[in-house]
């Protein structure tokens, strides 16, 4: 029977989604009330203080390149802000992006190539190379933790003006914590389940009236509770130090070092799953194997160091005109060995099952060398506002892989070993390069006090080179040309609080512009695909309507927005020729629902729902015969909210929703071809003691919910969602 949970939401869907846009008119009540006692009171003279803005929904994105408060910026815009990472301890990235809704880890990877680290999928596509730290390109799959990260910014829609080549699917930037005028440490200890200990400094000396240091250090050890065989060690340091702080002219200077080791998780047999079915009788009868199950080797390690120097220099003309330059140096180092299993070329042996064990390996090191230099102004010419930013950025990104491999073995597919030898095998090294050159400009025109246009360009002009062994022969390959994306949009006011926007982009992807690796029609065009270097770039297009309303003295947020983005130039395996071929394109369209920011002064909140229709075409992307985009959700919800009880206990709840999830098409038979929709709901209790100390107690997964968070492309194997687990945290504040 085919599975109808991704044609439309579920009850329990259509009823939050009724609370949540309830919510709007609530809030609306509440605002017209608010207003109504002002003017019941224009009779008297009261002199208040200019209201505190809500840690819930900062006003504005960090980065120099955008001229616009974010109530006001004619794009969808979320903000994971440094409050909810602490309430949540999201300790990771895509922990905090689970507070944005249509974004996650849906995505396990191919069979021959394990997705590693933040492996991001947003609005359909794979966002994992744009990721950003302070507005530069942070390189790298591994794993990010938010020990020194300030804000989480999830732009949505092509961000080709604003970064260069990027995912059709736009950004996500961490935000760095900074030193700042003041004394003063945060401190935290944690312990919860599968023995998981964490602990975190955040420390910030003021050295004089325009100097101040900080130093942000993170240790994390434990298991991972419902997975056998998987745990992780990291340890990280972020000190700096800033000069001229209150002043025109201001220097930080930045490092970061963070080390990891632990056992990557290769997934589970989807064996006994619904939609599972083989010829093998064994396997055709068999119940699922437990979600613990381990099908890795006691060989099976992960490495990651990580090292990113960063100087930032400001200087204030005047208070209209500001010079910032930025140089950035940083290097990834990985190294890992993860098992998979793969349930092709099944043997019987003794009454037991076996299959192959694939062996994922790796020895690369990701390099970026970028300065950029930024001039923003603001000012006026016959009566009509500006607020310019323009720039250029000069960036060497290197990509080396060392030879390393291993041999696959044979698996029981009931019953795993780790207890299995691994054999080296012959691998083959890599080098990829890309530099390049860019140019912007924005500007944000205010025609009159209620009307403004906006709009931006940006032309890089890169180079890719690429060098490469593999079994077919040995590549050396360049890829050069010139990329223009733009972005205009316009904004009306209909009051002070709330805006309606219309804004259209263009952003594209070149070959080799993920990854740095290129290929032609003489090599691997079978097994590679948008990085034929006869491709011409990936396009993506993105039209939005939308309306903000800004409540409550701007400490609540409220969007809305209707959005279509078409990928065009899209490389698609052709089914005959077995060969990679550049006639598909895929549209995303749907609207968004949003609400961050204060409700009362006790109730504090975080929501968004996301309704995403997907389609491609010239294929039927997905195994069971749809034209619809694999790994996305139609339907998916978040929510946090958080209610001060009293002056020193808090109560936060949320909960999750992601719709069924298609699997992509290909070769593979009897897998699953999609996984099911899920609701997870979460907790938190702070007390806090006294000025010094608090605790806080975060409760996962309350239900104990058993549900699938992620599929492989050919559905072998799934990654298991977290069990119900919690954590204990002492924070300490002087």
């Amino acid at each position: 029977m085919k599975n109808k949970n991704n044609v439309s939401p579920s009850l329990n869907v259509l009823g939050h989604l009724t609370l949540f846009t309830g919510l709007y008119g609530v809030i609306g009540s509440a605002y017209a009330a608010e207003t109504s006692s002002t003017v019941k009171k224009n009779s008297d003279i009261v002199v208040t203080a200019n209201a505190l803005p809500s840690l819930y929904a900062p006003q504005k994105l960090s980065g120099t390149k955008f001229t616009s408060p974010i109530a006001d910026t004619t794009r969808t815009v979320q903000v994971v802000p440094h409050k909810v990472l602490q309430e949540q301890q999201a300790t990771t990235l895509s922990d905090a992006l689970k507070n944005s809704p249509g974004v996650g880890a849906f995505f396990s990877g191919e069979n021959g190539s394990t997705n590693m680290g933040d492996a991001i999928m947003m609005r359909g596509i794979d966002t994992s190379n744009s990721i950003y730290v302070d507005g530069i390109r942070d390189i790298g799959s591994i794993t990010r933790d938010t020990f020194n990260t300030e804000n989480i910014e999830i732009i949505k829609g092509p961000s080709g003006s604003d970064y260069g080549r990027t995912a059709p699917s736009g950004s996500i930037n961490m935000q760095s914590k900074q030193p700042e005028l003041y004394t003063g440490v945060d401190a935290s200890v944690g312990y919860g389940s599968a023995s998981e200990r964490r602990g975190t400094l955040d420390y910030n000396q003021m050295l004089n009236d325009t100097t101040a240091f900080r130093v942000n250090v993170m240790g994390d050890k434990g298991n991972t509770k419902g997975r056998n065989n998987i745990n992780h060690e990291k340890y990280g340091i972020a000190p700096s130090i800033a000069f001229g702080l209150g002043t025109s002219t201001r220097l930080y200077l930045d490092y970061l070092h963070v080390q990891q080791d632990s056992t990557p998780d290769g997934g589970v047999y989807t064996v006994g799953l619904p939609g599972f079915s083989s010829t093998n009788s064994l396997l055709n009868n068999a119940s699922p194997v437990s979600r613990k199950t381990y099908y890795g080797t006691n060989a099976d390690y992960e490495h990651d160091v990580q090292d990113t120097f960063t100087s930032r220099f400001e200087h204030d003309f005047n208070d209209n005109l500001t010079l910032t330059n930025t140089t950035r140096w940083s290097e990834i180092r990985q190294q890992y060995l993860l098992s998979a299993v793969l349930g092709r070329s099944i043997t019987t042996r003794n009454g037991e099952v076996y299959g192959t064990r694939l062996m994922n390996s790796s020895n690369t090191v990701n390099k970026i060398l970028t300065n950029q230099t930024n001039l923003h102004a603001t000012f006026s010419t016959l009566g009509v506002g500006h607020s310019v930013s323009t720039g250029v950025e000069l960036t060497q990104e290197n990509y080396n892989s060392y030879p390393y491999a291993f041999a696959s073995n044979s698996v029981n597919l009931l019953n795993p070993s780790a207890d299995t030898a691994v054999t080296p095998t012959t691998g083959y090294g890599s080098f990829g390069r890309t530099n390049t050159l860019g140019v912007y400009a924005f500007d944000t025109v205010t025609l009159t006090p209620r009307l403004s246009l906006n709009g931006g360009m940006r032309v890089d002009s890169y180079q890719t080179h690429y060098i490469g062994d593999s079994a077919s022969g040995h590549s050396n390959l360049k890829q050069s040309d010139n990329l223009f994306n733009w972005k205009a949009g316009a904004l009306y006011h209909l009051t002070e609080n709330g805006n309606l926007y219309a804004n259209y982009g263009v952003s594209q992807q070149p070959p080799g512009g993920v990854d740095f690796k290129l290929s032609s029609d003489t090599t691997d065009r079978t097994s590679r695909s948008g990085e034929n270097i006869n491709f011409t770039p990936e396009k993506a297009e993105t039209a939005e309507v939308g309306t903000k309303w800004s409540l409550f003295h701007k400490k609540l947020l409220l969007s809305a927005a209707v959005f279509r983005t078409t990928i065009k130039n899209d490389a698609e395996l052709d089914s005959t020729t077995n060969e990679y071929v550049q006639n598909g394109s895929k549209r995303v369209e749907g609207y968004e629902l949003s609400a961050a920011g204060d409700v009362t002064d006790t109730l504090h909140l975080m929501a968004g729902y996301a309704q995403q229709n997907t389609r491609t075409d010239n294929t039927n992307s997905t195994s069971d015969g749809t034209n619809t985009l694999p790994f996305t959700p139609k339907h998916s919800f978040t929510s946090w909210a958080t209610w001060d009880v009293a002056d020193n206990v808090t109560l936060g709840v949320g909960a999750r929703y992601v719709g069924t999830l298609h699997k992509i098409k290909d070769s593979a038979s009897g897998t699953p071809s999609s996984v099911g929709h899920y609701w997870v709901a979460d907790s938190m209790a702070a007390w806090r003691i006294n000025s010094t100390l608090d605790l806080q107690l975060n409760v996962y997964n309350l239900t104990n919910k058993k549900y699938i968070a992620a599929l492989n492309r050919s559905g072998y194997r799934y990654t298991p969602g977290a069990p119900r687990t919690w954590m204990l945290t002492a924070n300490v504040h002087f």
